[in-house]
C-alpha cells in the first residue's frame, strides 16, 4: 500500500488490520514470513494482493503442498471472499476436491487447447474419456495411453499458449 498509494500510515496500518482479519491472520501480524506456517503464507500472499481491493483474484495451485485440513480451509476462504467482496477467483488447480469445492464454472485445457468449459455438474456428466479420467484422477484413460505410445517428451516441450 506504501508503494501504491499515498495513503497515510494510519490508515495503511488500519487496512493492512482489516486485509489479515478477513484471512485470519489478524492475531500473527507481528510474525515474520519465516514464522509462519505453509498455509499462513499463502494467507498472507492472499491479504497482500487483498490490500489494493482487485476485482479478479488469480491463484496458482492455491493448495499446493498444504494438508488436506489446511487445504479445505484455504477452498472455503476462497469461497467466503468471493462472496464476501464480490471478486471472481480464477484458480488453477490439479486439485479436483478443490475445483469442485470452488468452482462455478471449470475449464479443462489439455496442452494449451480447451477441452470442456462449463459448471462443475456439465463436468461430471462429460462422455469425453479425457475428462473423465482427468476429473477421477484414473491410472488408465487416453491421457495415459498417449503417454505409452510416445510424444510424451513433446508434450512437455509443446509450446504454450
Amino acid at each position: 500500500l506504501r508503494e501504491h498509494s499515498e495513503l497515510p500510515e494510519e490508515t495503511i496500518e488500519i487496512m493492512v488490520k482489516i486485509k489479515l482479519e478477513l484471512v485470519g491472520l489478524r492475531e500473527h501480524s507481528d510474525k515474520m514470513p519465516s514464522e509462519l506456517s505453509g498455509g499462513m503464507k499463502k494467507r498472507a500472499g492472499l491479504a497482500r494482493a487483498l490490500s489494493l481491493d482487485p476485482k479478479v483474484l488469480f491463484y496458482d495451485e492455491p493448495s499446493a503442498g498444504l494438508d488436506p485440513v489446511t487445504s479445505a480451509e484455504i477452498d472455503q476462504l476462497i469461497i467466503n471472499l468471493n462472496k464476501q467482496l464480490g471478486v471472481t477467483s480464477v484458480v488453477v488447480t490439479h486439485e479436483m476436491d478443490s475445483a469442485f469445492r470452488i468452482a462455478d464454472r471449470m475449464v479443462l485445457l489439455d496442452r494449451g487447447k480447451f477441452i470442456i468449459s462449463g459448471t462443475p455438474q456439465e463436468m461430471r456428466d462429460s462422455k469425453d474419456p479425457l475428462v473423465y479420467q482427468f476429473i477421477n484422477g484414473l491410472a488408465e484413460g487416453p491421457l495415459t495411453d498417449r503417454r505409452r505410445a510416445g510424444g510424451y517428451e513433446s508434450d512437455l516441450l509443446a509450446e504454450r499458449m
